[in-house]
């Protein structure tokens, strides 16, 4: 009954499937309805209102509670919104592969977007929508190679590279340990520093790891060049879901050089000292340098993980003590020839 001494409440208003939105005030919801009607040229009879965020429908007893400047879908008869995920779900559902007008218009939702759920769900769908993930070469694609050198034609090519680089980075930490190295082990440490080496060239530095291209077993990632977070050194999966196709537009792959190729067991911390201890005191014994071999450069001990799932604490692990050497062989007794009766 004191609604009438109330301060109309405002609102901003749309139709189903329709992005512009206009104002309107009330003292309730039906003179809101009215309104929205009348401005929309809709029918009353069946007619409703709801909530954009939530699909929750506005009646009258929920109607003061409602903050102003909510907005409000308005439904005909046989109409239904699930809430603001309709429209991710109403863009994804009508292209199969979006047009500029669409990415347009999903810009235009988020520029006007201010609830940060919502800022959070559009703005993952326009950086979807944006990639042009089966394009390969720098032809097909031209934005994803801009600050790129002239000499990488392919995505495949460059993502390939990246991963070489940092694998020929961790060789290059390996190799500067060796003035630390006592001088009596500094040959021997060379020596299998250069055997390493000789392996990885071989593999191409495992390159492949990045490589969409490359043979299932040889990349982290799928054939489309999906990869997915492997999580902290401390569990066995991502908590968080994380995932990005550094293939899909030139923001992915700026955006995956800060994903991390992290060794569970730590790199400097513990397994280049473990291999040059090992050299030091190895007494005779061969250093299992195949061993060392896998810990630094391969998904052995290397596990692929967004930047928020990159632990820099001390991972506490060693090295397995039973693999450090190579086994002694035994050498076979020669049995002597029978004698022929």
């Amino acid at each position: 009954m004191f609604a009438v001494f109330r301060k109309p409440k405002t609102f901003k208003l749309r139709a189903l499937h329709s992005q512009k939105k206009f104002g309107v005030a009330g003292r309730s919801c039906q003179e809101v309805l009215k309104k929205g009607c009348l401005h929309l040229q809709l029918p009353v009879a069946g007619s409703r209102l709801c909530l954009y965020e939530d699909g929750t429908e506005l009646t009258g007893d929920y109607f003061w509670s409602v903050p102003d400047n909510s907005e409000l879908v308005l439904l005909t008869s046989g109409q239904t919104w699930q809430g603001y995920v309709s429209d991710i779900s109403g863009f994804l559902s009508a292209f199969h592969r979006p047009s500029a007008g669409l990415i347009q218009a999903a810009r235009q939702l988020l520029s006007d977007e201010r609830a940060p759920l919502r800022q959070k769900l559009l703005a993952d769908l326009l950086h979807t929508i944006s990639e042009n993930i089966a394009a390969e070469t720098r032809a097909e694609d031209p934005p994803w190679f801009e600050g790129l050198e002239s000499r990488f034609q392919s995505k495949s090519g460059y993502l390939r590279y990246s991963c070489e680089s940092r694998i020929r980075s961790y060789l290059r930490e390996v190799n500067s340990y060796a003035p630390t190295v006592g001088e009596e082990a500094q040959g021997e440490y060379t020596r299998i520093v250069d055997l390493m080496c000789q392996k990885l060239r071989a593999v191409q530095y495992n390159g492949s790891y990045f490589d969409r291209g490359a043979r299932a077993g040889l990349r982290l990632c799928t054939p489309e060049g999906w990869f997915c977070c492997q999580g902290p050194f401390d569990v066995d999966s991502c908590a968080s879901k994380h995932s990005i196709n550094p293939y899909g537009n030139r923001e992915s792959r700026v955006l995956f050089s800060t994903w991390n190729l992290d060794h569970i067991i730590e790199k400097k911390r513990t397994v280049v000292p473990a291999l040059a201890e090992a050299v030091t005191e190895r007494d005779g014994r061969e250093v299992a340098w195949e061993y060392f071999y896998s810990l630094l450069f391969t998904s052995e001990n290397l596990k692929l993980v967004h930047i928020a799932c990159h632990k820099k604490t001390t991972h506490k692990l060693s090295c397995d003590p039973h693999r450090i050497y190579k086994l002694p062989t035994k050498s076979k007794r020669r049995r002597p020839a029978r004698k022929c009766q």
